[in-house]
């Protein structure tokens, strides 16, 4: 896994220099601490060539395949095409294979090589044949083009600024944010969507003018002018009626396959375990096909709602694996900075904190981690779907009763004070049912809905946001699947929102951030495309999800796993806005630095407070956005841009 950097401009726009060069890819040392790499062209025009787009790309490296041979940027034969990659091309032997029975010759062992040499074959269809998790560059001198491109599913993160004869790109904002000259000014509408959603959905960015590339997309430019295009875009509204059993069996098949190709690396491997379906079954499979004890890990907290490691230790215990428990005391504060700079752009997921502290402790025993990410999008697991079946019975009730329900009346019922209580639950379900079918999921999945956002903002802020509305991303996502039932269209819309926006993006920096790699097996896109054709009956019964990996994979998980409810990975804000950060969070939140900005109304970030410190309502959610948001502008827009991250210390107990 590495860190990615570079820019290409015309022979009228501004070039980027060594010394930039260097700075751009440095502030990635986190991301790749085993090299560094640059390629430039500026002095190596092509014979008979003048003027012309020039480049340069850096590269950091952290070296998991080809260790010795594998540094970047790597170029052809005749160095014509130079590519900058960070990721893992898992059937890269295969591809190998091909080329060299084609006539190319490779000079090493690495999967880097293998995507210059199909480029040169197959142009950007090179994209089709790939199975791995990447974001790339590659600079082809003949035609003076520069093509970029991001994985199927956006498990690695690749952004850019367009600029008139300029194009910039970078796996981070912050390389961007070295060259001299850079805006920092915010994006309303980012910053209205990071407040709705708790992240800043692509392509947005939080800063005008710059954007990510979605998922499955790649761009080329050329001459000055970008052209963005999808390159894989299965259908959702695709439903394959097959018996249950050859289900079961192909996605054993799948699975298994999965696992068993991200196994590859010339490194230590583990796996994050937490007691969930999920990373039990990778962890199984991973047994299955080595025959040796797994290294696993997990992570828990002194607050028991919130701590998952007796069931990790039980699967542990039936799966004969070398487990390494942990328990933590996190420095709420100290944290909070530490992820405002590897997070530099504004992200309001709490499981950050443990995802962070968790690579942190697995990297002190291997390079490479694999994970059950994106088994509750598939599989139908978040408890959030059973409000979205039980709206699809709602909807067919008579007016009379869908007007009971959703009557005023029921507001006289007290809000309640817990993160994770089943009142407040109810009350959410409650007040979305009169919304249309994406408003109501995004008043299930957000932090701040419409009213809320309206009565936070100042007059001033409000004249600035455009008349987009937030809610257009996700009902985007729910009409890509309109033909299927609400279950299957809610979780394939989280497949292509929430998971690659908020997910992979948590675990892409919280990992990179300790120089740890992480693998999902559930994220082969052979498996999505299979799951995503499944009828919902196989996934979702009883308002349970994850039926079929229960059946197809029950031989790997004990009953108490099976049995249990989803508990999710977090933090427990509610307590810490009470207690730790109850006195930490005024002085921010309400002190003269954040109220000379301009973006909130200080009355209404004050009723908050007090509203939730009291007990009489659960904000935790939100002011947590509101404070990573604070932290993130005074990291990255009130000082001068910082080339590394800020050191804490944290209390830590290993379980013997």
């Amino acid at each position: 896994m590495c860190g990615i950097a570079g820019a290409v401009w015309t022979s009228r726009g501004t070039p980027i220099e060594r010394d930039v060069l260097e700075r751009m890819t440095d502030v990635l040392a986190h991301r790749g601490p085993d090299g560094r790499g640059f390629y430039e062209n500026s002095a190596q025009m092509l014979p008979g060539v003048t003027g012309g787009a020039q480049a340069a790309l850096g590269h950091r490296r952290l070296s998991i395949i080809d260790r010795a041979g594998g540094r970047q940027p790597m170029s052809n034969e005749d160095g014509t095409v130079w590519i900058t990659f960070n990721g893992e091309i898992y059937n890269y032997r295969i591809l190998r294979q091909r080329l060299e029975g084609s006539g190319h010759v490779l000079a090493t062992a690495s999967d880097t090589e293998v995507l210059v040499h199909l480029y040169e074959d197959e142009g950007i269809d090179f994209l089709r044949h790939l199975n791995g998790m990447f974001a790339l560059a590659i600079w082809d001198a003949n035609r003076r083009q520069l093509v970029i491109a991001r994985d199927r599913m956006g498990k690695k993160p690749l952004i850019y600024r367009h600029e008139p004869e300029r194009l910039l790109f970078a796996s981070e904002l912050k390389s961007l944010l070295q060259i001299p000259g850079v805006p920092r000014e915010i994006n309303p509408t980012a910053l209205d969507a990071y407040l709705t959603y708790q992240y800043v959905p692509h392509p947005e960015m939080i800063l005008k003018g710059f954007h990510k590339l979605p998922p499955a997309h790649c761009a080329v430019w050329r001459d000055g002018d970008l052209r963005v295009e999808r390159y894989w875009n299965p259908d959702f509204n695709i439903e394959h009626v097959l018996p249950a059993e050859e289900y079961r069996r192909e996605l054993r098949r799948l699975l298994t396959s999965a696992v068993e190709l991200r196994l590859q690396a010339d490194v230590p491997l583990g796996a994050f375990l937490s007691g969930g379906i999920d990373s039990s079954i990778i962890v199984g499979l991973m047994k299955e096909l080595t025959g040796q004890p797994v290294k696993t890990f997990s992570i828990g907290f002194p607050v028991p709602e919130y701590d998952e490691t007796s069931y990790a230790r039980e699967v542990a215990e039936r799966l004969g694996t070398e487990h390494h428990e942990f328990k933590v005391e996190p420095d709420s504060v100290g944290v909070l900075e530490t992820l405002a700079w590897y997070y530099d752009e504004p992200f309001a997921d709490s499981s950050a904190i443990p995802t962070y502290y968790v690579s942190k402790l697995t990297r002190e025993h291997v390079t490479v981690a694999l994970t059950g990410d994106a088994g509750d999008e598939l599989f139908a697991g978040y408890l959030r779907y059973r409000a979205v079946k039980v709206a699809e019975w709602f909807d067919r009730l008579p007016a009379s009763v869908r007007w009971l329900l959703t009557n005023r009346l029921w507001e006289r019922l007290p809000d309640a004070g817990r993160q994770r209580s089943n009142l407040r639950r109810f009350h959410r379900w409650r007040r979305a049912l009169a919304n249309s079918s994406a408003r109501r999921n995004l008043d299930w999945v957000g932090v701040f809905n419409e009213s809320a956002r309206g009565e936070l903002y100042t007059e001033d802020f409000l004249t600035t946001l455009p008349s987009r509305d937030p809610v257009e991303f996700l009902a985007e996502a729910l009409g890509r699947s309109s033909r299927r039932d609400p279950v299957t269209a809610a979780s394939l819309a989280d497949l292509v929102t929430y998971l690659p926006c908020d997910l992979m993006v948590k675990v892409d920096i919280a990992s990179m951030a300790n120089r740890l790699e992480c693998r999902a097996p559930f994220l082969d896109h052979r498996v999505v495309e299979l799951a995503a054709a499944m009828p919902a009956h196989l996934k979702y019964r009883r308002l349970r999800g994850k039926r079929i990996l229960i059946e197809t994979f029950g031989d790997l998980l004990p009953q108490s796993v099976q049995r249990r409810g989803k508990m999710g990975f977090g933090v427990p804000l509610d307590h810490w806005f009470r207690h730790e950060l109850r006195d930490y969070a005024r002085e921010i939140l309400l002190g003269p630095t954040a109220q000379s900005r301009d973006y909130f109304r200080s009355e209404a970030v004050r009723q908050m407070l007090d509203s939730h410190q009291s007990g009489v309502a659960d904000h935790s959610a939100r002011l947590w956005a509101l404070l990573f948001f604070e932290m993130w502008h005074r990291t990255w827009l009130d000082a001068p841009v910082a080339s590394s991250a800020p050191v804490f210390a944290s209390t830590l107990a290993q379980r013997a």
